[in-house]
């Protein structure tokens, strides 16, 4: 399988999963290890910084030299900059490249993926990253993109516990709930994180995303520490989190 012009290897947890693209043509490595010997570019993907640290543990022992470890995975920013340092010493170059859009993004080859990173790497991966971005963005160093991400996010989570919390001082006041949604959507107080909101039967539908929001959130108030910032995110986000989560206060 030629993925944009490219051959296409892939392995995952979860054989089954890789099966509609082996269907397709694409080789199954058996093992990571044999991934990252056969692979001139390996992206990975995987949940947090101990999934991606025990991936990139079995990778940087096989990669070839002049061969490139990009991380989608969304993970602390130190975690980039330690995991570059250790490319460095292998001869091996090195992205963090989270990506924004979801599966409908990733279908239609519109993703944005945010890179941090040495301006060499950025330009060998960036052939790679185009057969899949809509938006490709060089922030800066090796954990820049990390941090463009999490703030990002942040802010999305924000932005739906500031939606939850207005539909629900809508229905204080007396306004029916879906009436009022309607209305904002045309109105001044929109936005992307409003609409995605408004199309939830209720906040659990969405807590596999929201799970995720969480996790991102954590990790800004990590990297940020106490600061005023992080403590406000934190709070225009956290009621929202917690319903769509199921969790009691």
């Amino acid at each position: 399988m030629r993925a944009g012009g490219y051959d296409l290897i892939v392995w995952a947890r979860r054989p089954e999963t890789l099966e509609p693209f082996v269907a397709e043509g694409a080789v199954a490595a058996a093992s990571v290890a044999e991934l990252g010997v056969m692979a001139d570019h390996v992206g990975i993907c995987v949940v947090d910084d101990a999934d991606v640290a025990e991936i990139c543990d079995q990778l940087l022992q096989v990669m070839r030299p002049g061969s490139l470890l990009a991380i989608h995975s969304t993970i602390l920013p130190e975690s980039c900059e330690m995991l570059a340092a250790r490319c460095t010493e292998a001869g091996i170059n090195f992205l963090d490249a989270p990506v924004s859009g979801g599966g409908g993004a990733a279908a239609a080859g519109t993703l944005t993926v945010m890179c941090g990173g040495e301006c060499e790497a950025f330009e060998q991966a960036k052939p790679v990253f185009e057969t899949f971005a809509g938006t490709l963005v060089h922030l800066g160093d090796a954990g820049a993109g990390q941090c463009a991400k999490i703030v990002n996010n942040a802010l999305m989570a924000a932005n739906m516990g500031l939606a939850h919390a207005a539909l629900d001082a809508a229905e204080m006041l007396g306004i029916d709930r879906d009436a009022a949604k309607e209305l904002i959507k045309a109105s001044s107080g929109r936005s992307f994180a409003f609409e995605v909101y408004a199309r939830l039967p209720h906040p659990t539908a969405f807590a596999h995303g929201a799970a995720l929001l969480s996790k991102d959130v954590d990790l800004l108030r990590a990297s940020l520490g106490k600061s005023q910032i992080a403590t406000e995110l934190d709070m225009a986000s956290g009621a929202f989190l917690n319903a769509a989560m199921g969790e009691q206060f």
